[in-house]
């Protein structure tokens, strides 16, 4: 018999009710009681959805309030002292981790101010982790009561038998880091973490656990030697526990793994390996090859990541092609990946447009896909011939559909010249025409676009999708909205002003809707981090821009203020990283097809008389494919492409700014070098300023603003903190190429803490002018 296996579910429930009370949690509405039994109705939920679909294998401890990863950090007591010497809570430490902690001295106990620890995106994902960090002389120490073996007993009291997930010791180690002052290597403390790993599985084997998925993903990259060497003697010790721990099954996902195909033979004392069929299908016969006598073979052939339907026949025929050579007892039909990547279900989807409705599927939906494909392969076609027969039919129309096809796009796509990627002049004269257009001083300061969404501004946009209030009635609104934001920020003293982003719902989702070839969903929400969701749009056909998209807005912001505005759009590889992108197209396509509609924008916003315009391009590093190669160059010069033409239809005088979530780049920086922006703004207030120090080994020229606080914490930087970072960035920088400004947006901020550091960051910058003041 073939089995069914999920990796994982999506945490924040059917109507973002996670999110819900764990914000209620933080504003102190709830109770710390309430908000845990908040998070044990939604396991419930969740492991039941997942049973009452028929998979066989479900997962548990896939559950988390803020991280996964955040979770084992914990787990393994990898808490720096600078959280653990308050003796907060655990839930208390645990959120101080993930987002920062600043209380004031209270009832005789110490004010709190903590930053967060570094947050960077899950491998190509648009989902965050939060980075374990690791003192020179780290010690681990297994929770008391570790937490995959209480929600495996949660489950059980509940009648549902469940697989734990645990992120392997390799991958735990290979994704952590030295803390800041420190100099080890993290892999190297393996053979201290090992035991830990001995003692949880001893402890799920106790509670009654067979199986426990172990996620190895980093065997999807070009791995460091010490971490690839590390999985042999690591896995013989987890390996031979025999009978005194559960059976492994070690998951990758997101890529191959044949490039470390030779890293297997040292796992064949394991039960099973999880490999992604969904993203590289072509492994599955080197992977086979590479199986001790005995291993399982989980598939996984149902995606993850993206929203379409499964074509069950050609599913079918990649599980069929390894039963041939293990074995029914040998294969395991699994998603591609943990399904936290995807919507929670469908069926929430009131608004869709049937036809394209009938192409997705959701999470729950996938359940119910695994189960199909296991059972047809089981039992054969004839057991599941009515879903067979209806999922043809729909992969059918979709492929045959009149709207995923533009001629018009496709001709102009067919006359892009090479000339039309590039500035008219290089950035020396481009630099001096701006000098004389636009009058900056010395560490001009800025924001990177968004200010707080306030309730009232989701009131009243939540009002006018609804037709209760008027076209008129909505725009007054956000016009008076801009006119607040304009005279703040010219009262905080900031140089380069925005109008606020207060019209926009989302950085892509704005755009989207303004495009053709994009459809919108109501509740298909996804985490990105935290309590943080994203509703991506869905890029269904091909893609033009009917009209302009923000040039009203930018243009009215420019009439009240003297000062330089700045427009903000999204790029094309941030619009198309952050979608569900189409899979019967080439991703290069679309990002091309963007890339023109933002043109026609960006030309738009010039002739309005905006002289600033910053093209996003957060996604740009998430894009980066996993490994370098041929690959990775061929999507480095397809999205560089993409940015210029988006960028290049302007005058010398207009300033092009572009925006970078991480600093993470040193192994691209050619590519970022490339796009040939006037300005670049970077996400680097938790990374160590010598990441800044690729800027003079490749002698970048153009003008840089790393970011100098953290704006997914609500913590307030003090002034000090600030002149502290920039006098870091200095050692790297010069100053004419220095802008001050935030990490990132401030629309998930609150307005008074926005204010409070702003202000610090105006006189921060204030200070240094004075200092190298000519």
């Amino acid at each position: 018999m073939v089995q069914s296996a999920v990796l994982g579910f999506p945490r924040m429930g059917k109507l973002r009710d996670l999110k819900k009370a764990t914000e209620a949690y933080w504003g102190e509405k709830i109770s710390r009681d309430e908000l845990l039994s908040e998070g044990k109705r939604l396991r419930a939920e969740h492991w039941k959805i997942q049973k009452d679909a028929g998979v066989d294998i479900i997962p548990s401890n896939d559950f988390a309030f803020y991280d996964q990863v955040l979770d084992h950090i914990q787990l393994f007591g990898v808490v720096p002292e600078r959280y653990s010497k308050y003796n907060l809570h655990p839930l208390d430490e645990y959120f101080a981790m993930g987002r920062g902690l600043q209380k004031p001295a209270k009832d005789g106990q110490p004010a709190i101010d903590v930053p967060s620890l570094e947050m960077v995106k899950w491998f190509d994902s648009n989902y965050h982790y939060v980075k374990p960090t690791l003192q020179d002389n780290q010690t681990f120490k297994l929770a008391a009561n570790p937490k995959p073996v209480v929600e495996f007993l949660e489950a059980k009291e509940a009648g549902i038998v469940t697989r734990p997930v645990i992120l392997g010791p390799v991958s735990f180690l290979t994704l952590a880091k030295a803390d800041r002052g420190q100099t080890l290597d993290p892999i190297s403390k393996i053979d201290e973490l090992l035991p830990l790993y001995v003692e949880l599985l001893t402890k799920l084997k106790e509670a009654g656990v067979e199986d426990v998925q172990i996620d190895e993903p980093v065997l999807v990259f070009d791995l460091p030697l010490k971490s690839k060497n590390a999985f042999k003697p690591a896995y013989e010790k987890l390996g031979s526990l025999g009978a005194q721990a559960p059976r492994l099954v070690l998951a990758t996902y997101f890529g191959d793994i044949v490039h470390n195909i030779d890293v297997l033979p040292a796992l064949h004392n394991i039960y099973g390996i999880h490999i992604d069929l969904v993203r590289n299908p072509e492994q599955l016969d080197s992977v086979i090859g590479a199986l001790g006598p005995k291993q399982v073979l989980s598939a996984g052939v149902v995606d993850g990541r993206n929203i379409w339907k499964t074509n069950f026949k050609a599913a079918i025929e990649k599980v069929e092609l390894a039963i041939q050579k293990l074995g029914k007892d040998r294969v395991i039909v699994s998603t591609s990946s943990s399904l936290l990547h995807v919507p929670h279900t469908l069926a929430s989807e009131k608004n869709l447009d049937p036809e394209v409705q009938d192409w997705f599927s959701f999470a729950v939906e996938k359940t119910s896909e695994v189960v199909v494909i296991a059972k047809a392969v089981t039992e054969g076609p004839a057991a599941v011939r009515e879903q067979l027969e209806a999922n043809a039919k729909s992969v059918q129309a979709r492929a045959s559909s009149k709207r995923t096809n533009d001629p018009k796009v496709k001709e102009r796509q067919a006359a892009v010249t090479p000339e039309q990627h590039n500035r008219k002049s290089p950035f020396p004269v481009r630099i001096a025409e701006q000098t004389k257009s636009i009058k900056l001083p010395l560490f001009p300061t800025t924001t990177i676009g968004s200010f707080p969404q306030t309730k009232e501004i989701r009131i009243q946009r939540n009002k006018f999708t609804k037709g209760e209030i008027t076209a008129e009635e909505y725009e007054k609104f956000i016009e008076k909205e801009i006119a607040e934001v304009v005279k703040i920020q010219e009262e905080l003293g900031l140089d380069v002003l925005v109008h606020g982003e207060p019209e926009r719902n989302d950085m892509v989702q704005y755009f989207g809707e303004r495009l053709t070839g994009y459809v919108f969903t109501t509740h298909a929400w996804v985490q990105s981090y935290g309590s943080r969701c994203v509703r991506p749009p869905i890029i269904v056909g091909d893609i033009s821009r009917p009209a302009p998209m923000t040039v009203k807005e930018s243009k009215y912001a420019v009439s009240i203020s003297s000062k330089p505005m700045k427009g903000m759009l999204t790029g094309p590889i941030t619009c198309l990283r952050w979608s569900f992108p189409r899979d019967d197209v080439h991703q290069s396509v679309q990002a091309q097809q963007l890339a023109l509609a933002l043109r026609d924008e960006v030309v738009d916003l010039e002739a309005a008389g905006v002289k600033v315009i910053q093209v996003d391009e957060p996604a740009l590093r998430e894009g980066l494919p996993l490994r370098a190669g041929k690959e990775r160059e061929d999507y480095l010069q397809w999205a560089v492409a993409a940015f210029r033409l988006s960028t290049s239809g302007v005058s010398d005088g207009t300033q092009i700014h572009s925006h970078f979530c991480y600093s993470e780049f040193q192994d691209f920086f050619h590519a970022i070098a490339a796009l040939d922006a006037d300005v670049l703004s970077i996400e680097n207030s938790k990374s160590d300023a010598k990441l800044l120090k690729v800027f003079i080994d490749e002698a970048y020229p153009r003008h840089i603003g790393p970011g100098v606080y953290d704006i997914h914490s609500p913590r307030v930087p003090s002034e000090q903190e600030i002149k502290d970072r920039v006098e870091e960035m200095l050692a790297y920088l010069r100053p004419e190429q220095l802008w001050i400004n935030p990490d990132c947006g401030l629309k998930t901020r609150q307005w008074p803490e926005t204010k409070a550091a702003l202000s610090n960051l105006v006189q921060a910058a204030k200070y240094f002018r004075e200092k190298y003041a000519k």
